[in-house]
């Protein structure tokens, strides 16, 4: 009895806080073991620049939508928030495909063998570290901001408006600072594709 009141508290149902916890582990779960996978024969050499570009228009459809409900417009608040996490589903897509029909690319690999040599990795000096910061931060808060993005969602769409800002004012962001440093991290790495 006293669970189910702290998942009250949350402004969740049990079934909404099983979901979000199934949903939250699967998802990086799945990525991790598809990068196991790999699939030849696929020339999806295009998907970075499309999946950046996504991250993009995420950013770009998160700022809108900070805007719609600051101006008291939540039906559009609420369509930019579902076009965000749209375009968020398309980039994880993307994303997983690249990676399945492609070979890991090294920042700083001008030869394209894989292997950052040490001259290398002197050409790059300090951006290295900044992309790998970035990179870092990126995945790790990409992990995070599922259950962010699903509670908040929850929250909204179940009309919980308070606790719905509560949290949104922490997912909001962090999911835009993905979404940026994925179209930095991808102007960063480009030069090194193959």
């Amino acid at each position: 009895m006293q669970h189910e009141s702290k998942i009250e508290a949350m402004g969740l149902t049990m079934q909404q806080k099983v979901l979000i916890t199934i949903t939250s582990v699967a998802v990086p779960a799945v990525v991790v073991l598809l990068f196991y996978v790999k699939i030849d024969g696929y020339d999806l050499s295009f998907l970075p620049a499309v999946y950046a570009t996504i991250n993009g228009l995420t950013a770009i459809s998160l700022i809108a939508a900070l805007v719609a409900i600051r101006n008291q417009n939540r039906k559009l608040h609420e369509r930019l928030m579902k076009l965000s996490i749209a375009f968020s589903l398309l980039f994880l897509l993307g994303y997983v495909l690249y990676h399945m029909t492609s070979a890991t690319t090294v920042f700083g690999d001008v030869d394209h063998d894989g292997v950052l040599s040490a001259d290398e990795k002197l050409a790059v000096g300090s951006s290295r570290v900044v992309y790998l910061f970035l990179l870092a931060s990126h995945i790790f808060l990409s992990v995070g901001i599922i259950p962010m993005v699903l509670v908040t969602y929850v929250r909204g769409i179940t009309r919980r408006f308070v606790d719905h800002k509560k949290i949104g004012k922490i997912t909001w962001p962090i999911w835009l600072y993905i979404a940026v440093t994925g179209v930095i991290i991808y102007l960063m790495i480009s030069p090194y594709y193959i």
